[in-house]
């Protein structure tokens, strides 16, 4: 019997399949006035308001081993799963569900390469679409008659559904008739003008037999859609957990797979209409003609339009009264392949493929919202697979961290090396592990366990969580990581109740909660002598670019107020960390600004070359004691140096006073540097211009990423073993080297901002909204992070800010709640599917008021020996975020073709794998996807049209390096909206609703000429404002009465006192409220200079720097795969 494998092409999700998983949080606007900022390629953003209607079901059974009863789901709700939350059975990816059961047919069942006449409106439930071919055209496998689908399958019953691994079940006795080829002819009906010209006619089947495959072909230069149907008296009898029905045998055949597609109602549900005609997929729509709207599945049954679009999309944007512009067709010619250059010379004729038959990152994530954002997701349930990123849920921890903390690419791992190999799924986490939490999420508990200290493994060390086995009546407890049994030490001790847990389980967060705080005794701290609170230093740039931009007069007017906001512990009244003032230009001045001082007194210090702190006492002070004296201060400053012509500047010195500077206090710490210039002075550290853009795309353009020099990274060593964390501020008129200067940076676990070309009255709300984020955020200092595993896997691999003196630890000079660290794990032994693999991350940090505290987080893992059940259980936005920090390390040590030839073959390898063992067979010229990794192809994409990988002229060195920093200590969400933007079309807000509209795909023929879209990425926002637009609309945004009267200069919204203005600017505002850096509003109108700049963020299209449109990308990789397959 043939055994489906659980693979789904493009349509809606599966019963049974959790999630894959997106969201969006993302990072700040890069662009400054009169220079077009670096642009990075988008990722996706979430979209509002889509709401998917489930067709009712009986109850769903949950999955073996979880003992919970079947769920009965009342017809009013979506189809929801109480601990997997599921896709409802008839919830459709683009549209609603068509009433028609679709299923694949046994393996005897021979392909039908029939000729007949597309018709739209014929009345058979089956047909069959075939243009004749050519001898040319019959030729296999060729990559023009690439064919996107998937195999969809569905039990007759919708009561019970299958979510076991394929192979867990032993096979059925009973195996499907064969059915043979069948060729009957019947004539024509209804054909349609618009239909190619061809002899073949529709076929019906005789009485008794199954109708034939509906199937598209196409000629040989044209990318094919191909469906599988099976008709309803061929549908498998559904396999049971639990009691069979009446009547029914105990063991069925092997069950639809999770990832497989549901196509709709089960027959016999409302609403299913028996023999209702499943229509067919027209490749080539007729002229002035909308796009067929996608199908769904095996596209087997048409596609309802995509959210948002009212009616089909028109492809390309229609412009009034012009024509519309010619259709953007694939060129298959540009695909090199070894049979096409077997062909004879003939003409060729060219079919376009329709972007809404190609996975769209819009309707997962809507889905996804649908699906999984109404229900909380608790964590209790081993190796489940959260909501996306995209998706606004509320966690609740039972026991395993929530994803807000840690996210990993599969949670369902190999149970051997050699089968991780076979699939090149890179075992991968994410951790943040101050990651801040919604308002309505619980913080996690502090425990204080005295002068004893926690409560620990003797042998691995791991601390005491959920997974640890109390045993001998709770007088020991089996260590989960590496099961030594430790004794349970008297103040400690608990009796157990009859299941063998504690009679405190549920008073101690240790033991019932997946994220908690340990306060850490002395031992856990360096010299064993509790530590000082932590210090800010100020270091001001008071050179002359730095005066004439107006920056340093804003930084020491804004300093006044900011620092009554430092960071403060709980319900303190004030903050107990200290602040120092040094400026600098070729020399330092240091302040004394000690409270019993009337005035600040200035020490100079010129001799750069062995740099010293002058002073101790005055230097660093409590704000409130010393409030008078700082002000005073920073009023004199800009005044002071009014009146410089001093251009040059040192900047390892800088680092050097501030390092001392700690030094001397005995304290932890972090530097808030404020630098415009090269340091071309005379000084350690001194930098020479090296930009040189005829490095790129050779195989020296590695060195452009490489520091130039090792001092900084000595220095680097130097503060991250004082606690001394560098946070850089930029503002470069020309090259800076970032690449360099951002080295400490990196490093110590810091933060780089840049704005290039600052005019404080320009960029000063971006510069202000920065500074004020960063200093008041949640930090810790001098951290020290280990990541422990149970048996089988170990920690190989970390990527992130941060210094690493071992193979181990990951030491911080400090970490705020911005920043990730990722983890990739290996095999060492052989994993135990009933017993899971479990991982803890231990950070050990200093608060904020100086408190030496270790926050734990524990996830747990299920393991398998089936490849299906591994693919069934990935997140894609995780693994993206794993290739594209690979792949942005890579690029220090290996040409950028290299890297992006490397991530095309591992991305090919992993879908190939699943191709060869988890998909039915099938024609090699279908392509087909994991459901939960169907967006990999367009994620991909999107990263290797990055700047990093693929940079256009007009990408500036400082811009690469720039960026590279920002994405190795980003997280999840904000690598998915950084390179698939977020487009929301703001012509169609809701006024009265709270709701964003929902987002359109991230490409110019989603674009109308009468609408206005937003995009924003994390570091960009763009308002795009189409020729068309309504007059009325453009008064009451922008309050000028027509196209050509906006101001595309402006940087702000005008406040306007109506809905349009209100709800528009409470978007914005709740935009950049989402992202942990202030975005800078871009106008952009349309045909303007600047659209140029907005187009490069659409990353389904062809960019100007030469990376592939995503249709194009898709063919490139199904050939990719083929080639693997062969």
């Amino acid at each position: 019997m043939n055994q489906q494998g659980h693979m789904a092409s493009y349509g809606q999700p599966q019963p049974g399949y959790q999630g894959y998983h997106q969201q969006q949080l993302t990072y700040d606007n890069q662009h400054m006035t009169g220079v077009p900022p670096p642009q990075y390629g988008p990722y996706n953003g979430p979209v509002q308001g889509y709401q998917q209607t489930a067709v009712p079901q009986g109850p769903l059974r949950p999955a073996p081993g979880s003992a919970l009863p079947p769920t009965s789901i009342p017809p009013s709700t979506t189809a929801q799963q109480p601990v997997y939350n599921q896709y409802g059975q008839g919830d459709v990816h683009n549209g609603p569900a068509v009433p028609e059961q679709m299923q694949r047919l046994p393996q005897s069942q021979q392909y039908m390469p029939g000729n007949t006449l597309h018709s739209g409106s014929q009345p058979m439930p089956y047909q069959q679409y075939a243009p004749s071919l050519s001898h040319a055209q019959q030729l296999p496998n060729q990559m023009a008659h690439m064919q996107i689908t998937g195999v969809s399958s569905n039990s007759a019953s919708p009561v019970t559904q299958g979510y076991g691994p394929p192979a867990s079940r032993p096979p059925t006795a009973t195996s499907l008739p064969h059915v043979g080829p069948a060729s009957y002819s019947a004539p024509p009906q209804n054909v349609p003008s618009s239909t190619p010209h061809d002899n073949s006619l529709p076929q019906h089947p005789f009485p008794g037999q199954p109708p034939p495959v509906s199937t598209f072909s196409s000629p040989p230069t044209s990318i094919g859609l191909t469906g599988v149907n099976h008709p309803p008296s061929m549908q498998r009898p559904p396999t049971m957990h639990g009691q069979p029905l009446p009547g029914q045998p105990p063991s069925g055949p092997y069950p639809p797979q999770p990832n497989h597609r549901s196509l709709g109602p089960q027959p016999g549900m409302p609403g299913a209409i028996p023999g209702a005609p499943t229509q067919g997929f027209q490749m080539h729509p007729a002229p002035n003609q909308g796009f067929v709207p996608q199908q769904n599945g095996s596209f087997g049954q048409m596609r309802a339009p995509q959210p948002n679009y009212a009616a089909p999309s028109t492809g390309a944007p229609n412009y009034s009264s012009q024509p519309p512009p010619q259709q953007k067709r694939l060129d298959p010619d540009s695909i090199p392949s070894p049979q096409l250059n077997e062909l004879p010379t003939q003409k060729k004729t060219r079919h376009r493929i329709d972007p809404d038959a190609i996975p769209s990152p819009i309707q997962v994530i809507e889905d996804d919202k649908s699906n999984r954002g109404s229900e909380p997701f608790s964590t209790g349930v081993r190796g489940q697979v959260p909501p996306l990123v995209t998706t606004d849920f509320v966690v609740k921890d039972q026991g395993n961290a929530s994803p807000r903390f840690i996210r990993c690419a599969t949670y369902n791992i190999p149970c051997t090396s050699d089968m991780a190999k076979q699939c090149q799924v890179p075992l991968t986490t994410v951790i943040k592990p101050l990651a801040t939490l919604p308002a309505d999420e619980a913080h996690p508990f502090i425990v204080d366990h005295g002068e004893t200290g926690p409560i620990r493994c003797n042998r691995c060390k791991a601390y005491m969580c959920p997974y640890m086995q109390f045993i001998e009546g709770g007088r020991r407890f089996q260590c989960a990581f590496c099961s030594c049994v430790t004794e349970v030490l008297p103040h400690y001790f608990q009796h157990l109740d009859h299941t063998g847990k504690r009679m405190d389980y549920y008073d101690r967060p240790e033991l019932s909660l997946g994220s908690y705080e340990f306060l850490a005794t002395v031992d856990y701290c360096k010299n064993n002598k509790f530590p000082n609170p932590p210090a800010f230093i100020f270091m001001i740039d008071v050179s002359y670019n730095a005066l004439k931009s107006g920056l340093v007069h804003l930084l020491c007017e804004e300093l006044k107020t900011l620092l009554d906001f430092l960071p403060r512990e709980g319900n303190a009244e004030e903050s107990a960390i200290r602040v120092g003032f040094v400026t600098y230009n070729k020399v330092l001045h240091f302040y004394n600004v000690k409270s019993t001082l009337a005035q600040p007194q200035m020490m100079v210090v010129s001799d750069v070359a062995d740099m010293f702190v002058p002073l101790l006492d005055g230097f660093l002070v409590n704000v409130h004691e010393s409030r008078a004296v700082i002000n005073s201060l920073l009023e004199q400053i800009p005044e002071m140096f009014g009146d410089t012509r001093e251009t040059e500047t040192v900047f390892g010195p800088v680092i050097q006073a501030g390092l001392e500077a700690l030094k001397a206090a005995e304290c932890a710490g972090k530097l808030f540097i404020f630098h415009s210039t090269l340091p071309l002075a005379e000084a350690p550290g001194k930098l020479k211009n090296r930009d040189d853009k005829k490095l790129i795309n050779t195989d020296k353009e590695k060195t452009l990423f490489q520091p130039q020099t090792s001092f900084y990274n000595n220095l680097a060593k130097e503060c991250v073993a004082q606690g001394c964390c560098v946070d850089l501020f930029l503002f470069p008129n020309q090259y800076v080297d970032v690449a360099t200067l951002g080295l400490v940076t990196y490093q110590t676990g810091g933060s780089i901002y840049k704005y290039t070309y600052f005019q404080a009255q320009a960029d000063g709300e971006r510069f202000l909204n920065d500074l004020h984020r960063d200093v008041r955020k949640v930090i810790g200092f001098d951290a020290v992070m280990r990541v422990r595993t149970s048996t089988g896997i170990r920690a190989t691999d970390f990527f992130g800010s941060f210094y690493m003196s071992n193979t181990t630890d990951v030491e911080l000079a400090a970490l705020d709640c911005d920043k990730t660290v990722m983890v990739e794990f290996k095999h060492d032994d052989k994993l135990n599917e009933d017993s899971g693999a479990q991982i803890q991350c231990a950070l050990l940090y200093t608060s904020c008021s100086g408190q030496r505290r270790l926050r734990i987080h524990n996830v747990s893992l299920n393991c398998c020996t089936q490849l299906a059940d591994l693919y069934r259980n990935c997140e894609t936005d995780t693994l993206i975020n794993f290739f594209v920090k690979l792949a942005y390390r890579s690029v220090l040590n290996n040409s950028t073709k290299t890297v992006r030839e490397s991530l095309i073959n591992q991305s090919a390898q992993i879908l190939a794998c699943y191709r060869k063992n988890c998909a039915s067979p099938s024609s090699a010229g279908q392509l087909i996807l994991p459901e939960c990794m169907k967006l990999l192809p367009v994620y991909l994409n999107c990263v290797l049209k990055s700047d990093i990988l693929q940079p256009g002229a007009d990408v500036s060195t400082d811009d690469r390096a720039y960026i590279r920093h920002l994405i190795a200590s980003m997280d999840v969400s904000e690598t998915n909206v950084f390179f698939y933007p977020r487009v929301l079309p703001v012509h169609k807000m809701d006024v009265d609703s709270d709701d964003f509209p929902v987002a359109v795909r991230c490409s110019e023929e989603r674009l109308s000429k009468g609408g206005i879209y937003l995009l924003e990425n994390g570091l960009n926002l763009f308002i795009w404002v189409g020729m068309g637009t309504q007059h009325d609309l453009i008064q009451s945004i922008f309050n000028v009465q027509s196209f050509g009267q906006i101001d595309s200069g402006m940087a702000t919204l005008p406040q306007l006192d109506n809905p349009y203005s209100k709800k528009l600017r409470s978007m914005v505002d709740a935009i950049r409220a989402q992202r942990p850096r202030f975005m800078k509003l871009l106008i952009v109108k349309q045909e303007d200079k600047m659209e140029v700049l907005f187009k490069h963020f659409l990353m389904e299209d062809k960019s100007s720097n030469g990376g592939a449109s995503y249709v194009d990308f898709l063919c490139h990789m199904h050939k990719e795969i083929r080639q693997l397959l062969s």
